[in-house]
């Protein structure tokens, strides 16, 4: 049952994804074809640079001749539809083409290589910050359930009101602040010293350098987590079962952990998977207070150099990775959650 439930649900992400990929194709198609034929005209007009002695006029005809050639390359002599399917496709199938104007730091201008430099850099980050801010989320929600109403509860209710809408580019700027110019304890930026070191110690440069960007993201979000936990688990806590449980003499450790936080899964997977699923297209403006090397820093290179294939790659990616992630988030559910998976039949 749950094998049909999972590929039906797999099978359905991919459909979105295309239809997605389609529309964004469709959108862009004229804008793509301009950044194309200016590429074309450049990519002539270079390997011509060197002819001599030859007639304005003859120059003229090979190089209109060299144009229509690379424009039947790149399909712009089909029509409107075709030249949208075969950039679904190309795009479905991880290729992206080259960028315009920015590189990677190996020097290659295809898109896919530009993207898979800065990708992983953003899932390290946001993807620990993710894993930090649930674990402690959990556990400070679950020993505010067991006390409603206690010094802890309303401690962390105050924290949350005064953290949780912080900006987090503002929480930032104030940890550089502190611990880099006031105490300077860690840098301020980057994702590892320059020159790079090598081995273990590239390692544990790189964690040196997540200190104050994984701070900033924790510090901010898992108050929030915490309270949300707290009122699902609070929730919990009135079911019969759980009643019926402490009849029975059960510890409370138990309760809390086997029967109210097994419960209580659903929706904390949802809310941890969405959380995950926010960040992953990266924050444009917190990367760049962190001088953070991720998609959301390339996000904001390619738009200020215009870098259309670029931003089309990137716009691919990361509704990739949403679609990717949402269809995660169903499989979980379906997985914790027997009546979904069957239609809530039962």
């Amino acid at each position: 049952m749950y094998q049909r439930y999972a590929i039906r649900r797999i099978l359905d992400g991919i459909l979105v994804y295309a239809v997605i990929v389609l529309a964004l194709s469709a959108l862009f198609n004229s804008v793509a074809d301009r950044t194309v034929r200016a590429l074309i005209d450049e990519e002539v007009r270079q390997s011509m640079s060197k002819m001599k002695g030859v007639r304005p006029e003859d120059f003229q005809l090979a190089f209109q001749s060299r144009v229509r050639e690379r424009e039947r390359a790149y399909w712009l002599d089909r029509p409107v539809g075709e030249r949208i399917a075969r950039r679904t496709v190309a795009t479905l199938t991880f290729d992206f083409g080259k960028s315009t104007i920015v590189k990677s730091s190996a020097g290659s201008r295809e898109v896919a290589a530009i993207i898979g430099e800065a990708l992983p850099r953003t899932l390290l980050l946001f993807t620990t910050e993710a894993i930090l801010v649930v674990t402690l989320g959990v556990a400070l929600g679950l020993r505010m359930a067991r006390r409603p109403g206690g010094p802890l509860d309303r401690a962390t209710s105050l924290a949350t009101m005064i953290v949780y809408g912080m900006p987090s580019w503002w929480v930032g700027m104030i940890l550089i602040m502190l611990f880099v110019y006031i105490v300077p304890v860690f840098p301020s930026g980057g994702l590892h010293t320059l020159p790079p070191l090598t081995g273990f110690a590239r390692l544990l440069d790189v964690a040196w350098h997540m200190v104050l960007p994984l701070a900033t993201l924790v510090l901010i979000g898992f108050w929030g987590t915490a309270l949300v936990v707290r009122n699902i688990v609070l929730g919990v806590l009135q079911e019969d079962f759980v009643m019926a449980a402490r009849a029975r003499g059960i510890p409370e450790r138990k309760v809390l952990r086997g029967h109210t936080l097994r419960t209580a899964a659903p929706p904390v997977a949802t809310m941890a998977i969405l959380m995950l699923v926010g960040s992953l297209g990266g924050n444009l403006v917190f990367e760049g207070i962190f001088s953070w090397p991720g998609l959301g820093n390339l996000y904001w290179i390619a738009l200020q150099q215009m870098d259309v294939p670029l931003v089309l790659g990137l716009l691919s990616v990361t509704t990739g990775l949403y679609v990717f992630a949402l269809v995660l988030l169903d499989l979980a559910y379906g997985f914790l959650d027997p009546r979904i998976k069957t239609g809530g039949a039962a």
